[in-house]
């Protein structure tokens, strides 16, 4: 592996979550827990929600491996699967943890296909057997929330008003709840008009995000299976809109923004 040299990297953001992007397909790229958490960090490091590493894979265009600002690898990350779309530049299959991703770029942007959604509780997974869809537990003011794994677990909270609840107290308490052996990511979504939900975040491993496209995704299918909304949903995040497209039996589709900051060089070495 090599470590001492200097790599360029490039930062993006798809709505406001942020990424630090490394190419490793032609120079691998040494990549631990605790290096990734040091060039996440905002102010000793690069900076970002997450630091997204590029490999070469047996099975697709391209591996993309995926690790949160605590320097935790997880299974999946809508936002930085179109920030990597955008950069190979026409249509492509990702290898992630959660699966097998389709991604077209579009302008200013690109589209994710996504697998199905899981929603039986072992797949979620909870520690214990209950209905995903009304789960009957609660926080606080945040009760009968709905379960769905999009490549990585989430739970939905539909309430009057999402940007009055308490995220910050909240999200990180129902995120290592033991109910979730995984942790999970936590959304609040409220009803903005005909199809249309705002939604919040606290993202697993990161906290509250502009933006969350998994969270979007889970959010629109949550809604579409109360009956809340039909395909196409937008979803209003602080970051700006994606739109999901979802019927059941079929994988999800989002469509939405993203943006390439800036390109930059340094030395993976000096962050352990």
């Amino acid at each position: 592996m090599r470590d001492t040299m200097a790599d360029r990297f490039t930062k993006m953001h798809g709505l406001g979550n942020d990424f630090v992007v490394i190419d490793a397909r032609e120079d691998a790229v040494e990549m631990t827990a605790a290096r990734a958490h040091a060039i996440a960090d905002r102010r000793h490091g690069i900076g970002c929600d997450q630091l997204i590493l590029l490999e070469p894979s047996e099975k697709a265009d391209v591996k993309m491996r995926i690790f949160n600002a605590d320097g935790g690898e997880v299974e999946a990350c809508g936002n930085a699967t179109r920030c990597v779309a955008t950069l190979i530049g026409k249509p492509a299959v990702i290898e992630t943890l959660g699966g097998m991703l389709r991604v077209s770029p579009a302008d200013g942007g690109a589209e994710v296909t996504l697998g199905e959604p899981a929603f039986d509780w072992e797949q979620i997974p909870l520690a214990m057997p209950m209905d995903t869809r009304d789960m009957p537990v609660a926080w606080d003011e945040l009760e009968h929330g709905a379960a769905v794994n999009v490549g990585n677990p989430h739970i939905i909270f539909f309430v009057p008003e999402a940007d009055a609840v308490a995220l910050t107290d909240l999200g990180p308490r129902i995120e290592t709840d033991p109910l979730f052996p995984e942790r999970v990511n936590v959304n609040v979504a409220s009803l903005d008009g005909p199809d249309r939900l705002q939604l919040r975040v606290w993202e697993r491993g990161v906290g509250l995000t502009q933006a969350c496209g998994t969270g979007a995704c889970a959010t629109a299918v949550a809604a579409i299976r109360a009956g809340l909304a039909k395909s196409p949903v937008t979803i209003s995040l602080p970051g700006g809109d994606l739109v999901i497209r979802w019927r059941d039996g079929e994988p999800i589709v989002m469509s939405g923004a993203a943006t390439r900051v800036f390109e930059g060089e340094t030395d993976w070495a000096r962050f352990g």
